[in-house]
């Protein structure tokens, strides 16, 4: 009985050394940043930091914005997708709760993400804080989002030094409070490669 247990703990040692060897680098392990922008896969964990810019959570976000230095924020999810089995005829109206009073740019931080589009994403967020690069500008997407790291990645590359990521995103949000359907950036949106989207 005693051999039985030992070896049933061996094997479960052994299973969870066996995971972690084989945990992959997107893991909750340890995620270290890459160098540049990240280019995989756009849902899965992220690392716990972003150098060069603030990692803040929901009630810091929560002070940031009810606080007299207000950021701006912007949201760059991608939009939902109609489903390919959605009934020929009936109108598609995706709705996009996000924290209210953010800026919607969907897919902002895709890597790779054309030339054109990047020059207008640095554009607008010029606009968005009238140059100030030490205004303090929020990126968020969903939670384990690695569009929203890159838009920080990318403000920091560009000499932001306000720069905050909220890892946790609209459903760290929207846990405690509410949220606001937005529309598209007008600006953003004229901007988009009507064959990709971005």
């Amino acid at each position: 009985m005693r051999r039985a247990s030992l070896i049933g703990r061996l094997a479960a040692a052994l299973a969870a050394a066996t995971c972690l060897a084989a945990a992959p680098a997107d893991s909750p392990v340890n995620v270290p940043e890459p160098e540049g922008l990240y280019a995989g896969p756009p849902k899965g964990y992220t690392p716990a930091t972003l150098k060069g810019a603030a990692v803040i959570d929901a009630e810091a976000l929560a002070a940031l914005v009810a606080g007299p230095d207000k950021p701006v924020l912007i949201d760059v999810a991608a939009p939902d997708r109609k489903p390919s089995n959605f009934p020929a005829g009936r109108l598609w109206l995706p709705v996009h709760p996000s924290i209210p009073g953010a800026v919607w740019m969907p897919e902002a931080g895709a890597e790779p993400l054309a030339p054109e589009r990047e020059a207008l994403f640095y554009a607008r967020v010029a606009q968005l804080t009238g140059g100030d690069t030490g205004r303090p500008v929020v990126v968020f997407c969903h939670v384990e989002c690695w569009g929203s790291w890159n838009a920080g990645k990318r403000l920091v590359r560009k000499g932001y030094t306000g720069v905050r990521w909220f890892p946790e995103g609209v459903e760290g949000w929207q846990d405690k409070r509410e949220t606001a359907n937005l529309r598209e950036d007008p600006a953003w949106k004229v901007g988009a490669d009507p064959q990709t989207g971005r």
